[in-house]
């Protein structure tokens, strides 16, 4: 895949071309620093791996076979690599398809978790103690990345001892500027995220034949991609946790949101480039 690297960083720090460094008598002209690449892995559902600068965040790991007695994962999660002991987890919000207790405890202890303002009483009564609570607007530093908790609107609360707590979203800040939208329905805001990114995680869908309030379908996912104006778009949110059943009497959740996003995407924003990943799939992004 071809992307500009120049729109991560500059090629030169100089105005007018490579720097020259001063050895003896002559000038040696040292070539520009090449970006490094940023990996991004999606394993279904809302969790992804991005690898940058250095450091492995995880988004709302959702790594069990079946979830609240009636989805079912296919096809079944294989490994997560170095993704398995990531330096932190970001969580969007609270519902129990990107807060998963009994995932993060597949983590190993002490991971840190970051998390939507006021989430810490929910994840410190299950045991966790190295939380990050953050509003929007607010940023905190995991190695080499800058995180910064971007507006979503997804609704407060959710299950039972969550509280009002809100959704969030998330700008990834390293060798590339990745958002990761979490679970969120169209907002004016997204127009200032938008600012120079290179890659963007958007949901498509969600496990069920109907999507409620508060999500992207494909349609709507596409015309998000005027405002956020990234340079490479990967849809997420779909087709992975499905209800029993399903297979036989909705074959298309497992198959079409993601295509059907890429789609729209064509027609809406042919500029942007859709990459549509199975579960496992990786991409390097430099």
């Amino acid at each position: 895949m071809s992307l500009d690297a120049a729109s991560i960083r500059p090629p030169y720090s100089g105005p007018g071309g490579p720097q020259a460094t001063r050895s003896g008598c002559c000038d040696v002209v040292v070539p520009p620093k090449e970006p490094a690449a940023t990996s991004i892995t999606y394993f279904g559902h809302s969790t992804v791996a991005v690898e940058s600068a250095g450091a492995c965040l995880l988004t709302d790991p959702l790594l069990r076979d079946h979830l609240l007695g009636f989805l079912r994962r296919r096809p079944p999660l294989t490994g997560l690599g170095a993704a398995g002991s990531p330096d932190a987890v970001l969580i969007s919000h609270l519902h129990y398809d990107h807060l998963d207790v009994r995932s993060l405890r597949m983590l190993p202890g002490g991971t840190r978790i970051v998390a939507p303002l006021g989430s810490g009483p929910f994840l410190g009564r299950r045991g966790f103690r190295e939380i990050v609570e953050l509003d929007e607007g607010e940023s905190v530093s995991v190695g080499g990345l800058r995180v910064v908790a971007v507006p979503a609107r997804h609704g407060r609360g959710g299950r039972p001892g969550a509280g009002k707590v809100g959704a969030l979203g998330y700008m990834i800040e390293g060798d590339a500027r990745v958002y990761f939208a979490g679970d969120t329905a169209l907002f004016d805001e997204m127009a200032a995220i938008g600012d120079r990114l290179d890659v963007a995680l958007l949901p498509v869908w969600g496990w069920g034949p109907r999507l409620g309030p508060g999500h992207l379908d494909p349609v709507t996912a596409a015309e998000s991609l005027r405002m956020l104006r990234p340079r490479v778009a990967i849809p997420i949110h779909w087709g992975t946790y499905t209800p029993i059943g399903a297979p036989r009497l909705w074959p298309w959740l497992t198959t079409d949101a993601g295509h059907r996003f890429a789609q729209e995407a064509a027609r809406v924003a042919p500029e942007v480039e859709v990459r549509v990943l199975n579960a496992g799939d990786s991409l390097a992004v430099a």
